[in-house]
């Protein structure tokens, strides 16, 4: 071979490499420019104890509305009927619901054909409904005036107005916080506790 053709060769030899050289430039850059330009990921988290809190909602409780009867009294030819009249009430619990039909019952009825014997100076002095029973306090203005069937219409008002949404209840009547043993200056005997069968075995009207 004679110096041209070596000199030829290499000439070609380093095109090829500067070639090859270029091109592995150019991928490289190529890489590089779309790494730079793929959004990353974050690495996942790995087991932690810490945990987002999410806002708490507001807790909102609606009262269920639902019928109540308070009682009044309608005299007969002989004697004195209870009757109801239905009160439609919006409360949560019973408690609130009873509360509301006793404040409705010590205000005196509205409609001309009833009537009752509670004074009207009574007032509801606490109620509480725990489990079967329902305990009524009342103040002292209950126990005046009126004689024995007077007595006996008005303690049933408040056994049966007491029992509106659980007839089977157990009531206690109590006066300025004492359980109510005898009611009025004739002696009636208050039998505690009181339901609707022992009202009507013991105090007919």
């Amino acid at each position: 071979m004679n110096e041209q053709q070596r000199t030829t060769n290499r000439n070609i030899s380093s095109g090829v490499i500067a070639a090859v050289s270029a091109a592995v430039v150019a991928v490289s850059g190529g890489v590089a420019w779309f790494t730079s330009q793929t959004p990353k990921t974050p690495p996942t988290p790995g087991n932690t104890s810490q945990t987002i809190k999410q806002p708490e909602q507001p807790l909102t409780t609606q009262g269920n509305e639902q019928t109540a009867n308070i009682y009044w009294l309608k005299p007969t030819e002989k004697s004195l009927e209870l009757v109801p009249q239905p009160l439609k009430i919006s409360a949560a619990q019973p408690q609130q619901a009873l509360e509301n039909v006793f404040k409705t019952l010590l205000a005196g009825p509205t409609e001309g054909t009833n009537s009752t014997t509670i004074p009207p100076e009574t007032k509801l002095l606490s109620l509480k409904v725990e489990d079967n029973e329902v305990h009524v306090n009342l103040s002292s203005d209950f126990t005046t005036g009126g004689g024995s069937s007077s007595m006996v219409g008005r303690v049933g008002q408040v056994v049966y107005t007491a029992t509106t949404l659980n007839p089977n209840a157990k009531v206690y009547i109590e006066v300025d916080g004492k359980p109510l043993d005898v009611l009025g200056g004739e002696g009636v005997e208050i039998p505690q506790p009181l339901t609707r069968t022992s009202f009507n075995e013991n105090y007919p009207l």
